[in-house]
């Protein structure tokens, strides 16, 4: 596989583009707007001159990275050669249907189609083609230049072979793979996602606040960042979707997601995307702590 082509240009689009690229495959990246498409490409530029202000890469392998990424807001002009085409678009069932559907007509006919999604079941959205053995989950971490998991996630009818490939080429851009199978959540967020709803409810409930909550789980547990400022690094209305996936799954009541988040959804209030989430990201208060109203 030396052609990839990506479907979305936001931050987990864009991600897997500079991956791609900065291990010399080629990348066309594709999303319907083109002020999505510039943003990207500068995200890209920005996180090089990062890398190439720490002495992570040189002058010449940024070049050349961003040599290898072309844009297109074509779907049949980007899929047109593509060995294996990943798709990141928004976690929204239907919008991820109807994008494999365009996948399996427009993309050769031994293509690998994969799916970034984080949630979605692998072979709902491998029923929606004509190539179920083909389809595949590549679940990136965010930052995807920086994270090194890949959750590789069979559907029913995913072939050893094109498994075997997706875990190769996974470790060829210098990540860790691991093979899990297609249930809700996947193992990721069927962990992650119950420890920040029950921190929700913590704060919801009134047991400690929303510095005190993160400090804990910090100091405590040794987690990089509290499960509060990670909701909104992930997005809430993201958390919610992948919540709300969980509780369809499997039923249970433990899955339900906190009153609290589906308040905080409705009312714009997403995280970092927004401004404001469980902190205030605002220029003059960033990183402070709001003030959560729960009605």
């Amino acid at each position: 596989m030396k052609n990839i082509s990506v479907i979305g240009a936001g931050t987990m689009g864009n991600g897997i583009a500079h991956v791609f690229a900065q291990n010399n495959f080629n990348v066309t990246l594709i999303d319907i707007s083109e002020v999505a498409l510039q943003k990207a490409i500068s995200t890209i530029t920005n996180n090089l001159d990062r890398m190439l202000a720490k002495e992570r890469i040189t002058s010449k392998e940024k070049t050349k990275t961003l040599g290898c990424i072309k844009t297109t807001a074509s779907m049949k002009d980007g899929l047109g050669k593509a060995d294996l085409v990943v798709e990141a678009a928004t976690e929204n069932v239907a919008l991820k249907l109807s994008i494999f559907k365009d996948m399996d007509e427009l993309a050769p006919k031994n293509a690998i189609l994969a799916t970034n999604t984080s949630s979605i079941s692998i072979t709902k959205i491998a029923a929606s083609t004509k190539r179920p053995d083909k389809v595949i989950g590549m679940h990136f971490m965010n930052p995807v230049p920086m994270m090194k998991l890949v959750e590789v996630i069979r559907g029913y009818s995913t072939s050893d072979d094109v498994t075997d490939k997706i875990m190769n080429l996974s470790e060829a851009l210098g990540k860790t793979p691991v093979e899990v199978n297609d249930y809700p959540g996947f193992i990721a967020n069927r962990i992650l996602m119950p420890m920040i709803n029950e921190a929700i409810y913590a704060l919801f409930e009134g047991v400690a606040g929303v510095y005190e909550i993160d400090t804990v789980m910090k100091l405590g547990m040794a987690h990089p960042m509290g499960p509060l400022q990670l909701a909104d690094f992930i997005g809430l209305d993201v958390c919610l979707s992948i919540l709300n996936v969980l509780h369809d799954g499997f039923g249970n009541p433990k899955y339900a997601p906190c009153p609290l988040l589906v308040n905080m959804v409705t009312a714009g209030k997403l995280g970092i995307k927004s401004g404001e989430g469980f902190y205030d990201y605002s220029e003059t208060k960033k990183a402070e702590k709001i003030s959560v109203r729960f009605l």
